[in-house]
Formats: C-alpha cells, structure tokens, sequence
C-alpha cells in the first residue's frame, strides 16, 4: 500500500528542538520534490519546506534559519529538523510527494504544539 507515515511530533517549549520524519512506501518518489506542510486551527495549509532529488531545498520565510529538511533517498525518507520553535510554529505537519506518475501523496499528520 502506498503511503507516507510521519513520526516525531509533540509537546515543546518555545526556543526547543523537535526533528519530524516521513517515511514512504511503495512510492517511486524519483527525484521528484518531497516536502513539509503545516496547517494551524483556522488557517490555510501552507509549504513550510521542500527538497528535490539532487537536494535543493527551499524554505517559508517564518521558518528560514531555524528549519532544516534533509532526505535519504535509499530510504525514501524526508526529515524536518525543527529549532528555535516559537508558539506560532503550532500545527498539524503533513509530509507530501509524488511519484514518478504525478500521483500526490500526503501523510496522515502530526501534530507539533508549541508552548509559550
């Protein structure tokens, strides 16, 4: 079955660390982008990060300087590396690809709740 599964979200203080994962399976990701979206209560979804095949990356604004997204493509896996976290970082995180077929995939979520 094809599928995203994130791991690694939770409760932090603001100005604390929190690494995100998304594990993919049975999907021929390529070198297509694999990324990170969030959406808070009463928000839009929005792109916090994405990463090609060959590594290059791009970054929200509210989140350059702070946020690292890495991937293993032999693992087929993408990461977040979250610091600095301020309250407003608060959201349900979704990891997102596509397949060598153009089919979109998202993850089932996770939620990261910063506290003030």
């Amino acid at each position: 079955q094809a599928q995203l599964v994130e791991s690694g979200g939770g409760l932090v203080q603001a100005g604390g660390s929190l690494r995100l994962s998304c594990a993919s399976s049975g999907i021929i990701v390529g070198n297509n982008l694999m990324g990170w979206y969030r959406q808070a209560p009463g928000k839009q979804r929005e792109l916090v990060a994405n990463i090609g095949g060959s590594g290059s990356t791009n970054y929200a604004d509210s989140v350059k300087g702070r946020f690292t997204i890495s991937r293993d493509n032999a693992k087929s896996t993408v990461y977040l590396q979250m610091n600095s976290l301020k309250p407003e970082d608060t959201a349900v995180y979704y990891c997102n690809t596509r397949d060598i077929w153009s089919r979109s995939y998202w993850g089932q979520g996770t939620q990261v709740t910063v506290s003030s």
